[in-house]
């Protein structure tokens, strides 16, 4: 079994090919379909939604942070991938006492650009991934920016709570020419006085993890009413993986709602 080194600088033995992989992370699993390994991919998350066809054929394993570890067992995985932010240590660590686990570690859209490339390496698909990053970065070197209109970035209500410095969400926001308004890292959790004060241009509404809808802006136009309030597609701002293809298409349509 040979020795590679993923995202997060840990060693993991995988086999010389996998044949029966397991992915914890929804846009990894949109990505390993993209790089055409259907039949070596066996369980996916409830949350895995793309490709439609797959939760219908492939055996459930849980949430991203609560994994069924039973049907793990039962798959016999040879390969499992997952990620640092979006899966739970202890069910990670519980994994690697007994299958190789690949994890990725994504804060920039150039880690997403390794995490492709890698993941190409390790099921043998490095031609189809070198050619998922080059039409990635053809795709945005397209993009229509904004002019550094100041961002709130909302992911969660009851408590609101925000994208900030040193995410992934961050950096799509900056490629988009956006500002984020939170100097915060990470996720906070924010008061409406807080918000109040932040007084940014835009509130984005994102459609995961907490879906917002139209009803919520009632809520929020109270707090901040000069505030124009949009809901975005959270897996644009979010997924890392092949859905970033779609990502500079749905600037382009946001840029022209947001100007309207």
């Amino acid at each position: 079994m040979p020795l590679v080194y993923d995202q997060l600088q840990q060693p993991v033995n995988i086999p010389t090919q996998a044949q029966r992989i397991v992915s914890l992370v929804p846009s990894q699993t949109e990505l390993l379909y993209d790089l055409g390994l259907d039949h070596e991919v066996v369980g996916i998350t409830k949350f895995c939604i793309h490709p439609a066809e797959w939760p219908k054929r492939k055996t459930i394993i849980g949430g991203t942070k609560q994994f069924d570890f039973d049907s793990i067992q039962k798959l016999k995985p040879d390969l499992i991938i997952g990620n640092k932010e979006e899966n739970y240590q202890e069910g990670i660590e519980m994994l690697m006492r007994y299958y190789p686990v690949w994890m990725s570690d994504i804060y920039k859209l150039d880690d997403a650009h390794t995490m492709i490339e890698q993941i190409g390496v390790l099921t043998h698909k490095q031609e189809r991934a070198g050619q998922l990053v080059q039409e990635i970065q053809e795709q945005f070197s397209t993009i229509e920016t904004f002019n550094g209109q100041r961002v709130l970035y909302l992911i969660w209500r009851k408590p609101w709570m925000a994208a900030g410095q040193n995410t992934f969400i961050n950096n799509m926001l900056a490629i988009s020419g956006f500002t984020n308004c939170l100097t915060e890292e990470r996720y906070p959790e924010l008061t409406a006085s807080a918000i109040e004060q932040l007084n940014p241009d835009f509130i984005f509404l994102s459609s995961e993890p907490y879906p917002f809808k139209e009803k919520h802006f009632v809520e929020l136009q109270q707090i901040l009413p000069n505030a124009k309030l949009v809901l975005v597609d959270g897996e644009m701002f979010s997924w890392y993986g092949s859905r970033l293809l779609k990502f500079p298409a749905y600037l382009h349509s946001l840029v022209h709602h947001l100007n309207t």
